[in-house]
C-alpha cells in the first residue's frame, strides 16, 4: 500500500468528479462532522531575496483544506485532512475523508486504496511524460565546437 505522505496527492490526480461521486456513494449514511471549517482561496508563496535578504511575494495559487471526523454506522470513527492547491472545498472534504478512511481502514478502504493505486500510476504516467518533454528541449552545447571561426585568416 502507498505511504500516506502520497494519499493526497495521488487521490488528487483521479479526475475530481469521478473521486466525489465515488467517495459520497460509499459514505452516504456516514456521519461527518468538520473538526475546523473547510476553508478555500488564495495561498501566497512567500520568499526572501538572497541578495538583500528582504521578502518579497512570488505569487498566489489557490488553495483549499479541510479537517474532518467520519462515524460509520457501525460506530467506527476516524479523523482525515486534506490540504490541496484547488479553489474547491467540495474537492479538500473529499480528500479528508478519503484519508480517515485509509487511516483507520474504515468499511470501503479497499476502494479508496484502489483509488490511490490509479492515482499512482497517473502520477507516474504524467512524470514520464513530462521527462520525456525536458529530453526534447535540451541543446547539445558541444556542436558548437566543430563550427570552427570564420573570421580568422588562415
Amino acid at each position: 500500500m502507498t505511504e500516506r505522505k502520497n494519499w493526497i496527492s495521488a487521490l488528487n490526480a483521479i479526475p475530481s468528479n469521478e473521486l466525489i461521486s465515488t467517495v459520497k456513494e460509499l459514505t452516504e449514511d456516514w456521519l461527518v462532522r468538520p473538526k475546523s471549517i473547510p476553508q478555500s482561496g488564495l495561498g501566497v508563496l512567500k520568499i526572501n531575496d538572497s541578495a538583500y535578504n528582504e521578502s518579497f511575494f512570488l505569487g498566489e495559487f489557490p488553495f483549499a483544506s479541510a479537517w474532518i471526523e467520519a462515524q460509520t454506522p457501525q460506530g467506527q470513527t476516524a479523523e482525515g485532512a486534506a490540504q490541496v492547491m484547488d479553489d474547491r472545498v467540495e474537492v479538500a472534504e473529499t480528500l479528508a475523508l478519503c484519508d480517515a478512511i485509509l487511516s483507520e481502514k474504515l468499511p470501503g478502504w479497499e476502494l479508496v486504496s484502489a483509488l490511490v493505486e490509479k492515482g499512482m500510476m497517473i502520477r507516474k504516467a504524467t512524470d514520464q511524460e513530462r521527462k520525456q518533454i525536458l529530453a526534447c528541449t535540451q541543446v547539445d552545447f558541444s556542436l558548437l565546437d566543430d563550427v570552427g571561426d570564420e573570421n580568422v585568416e588562415a
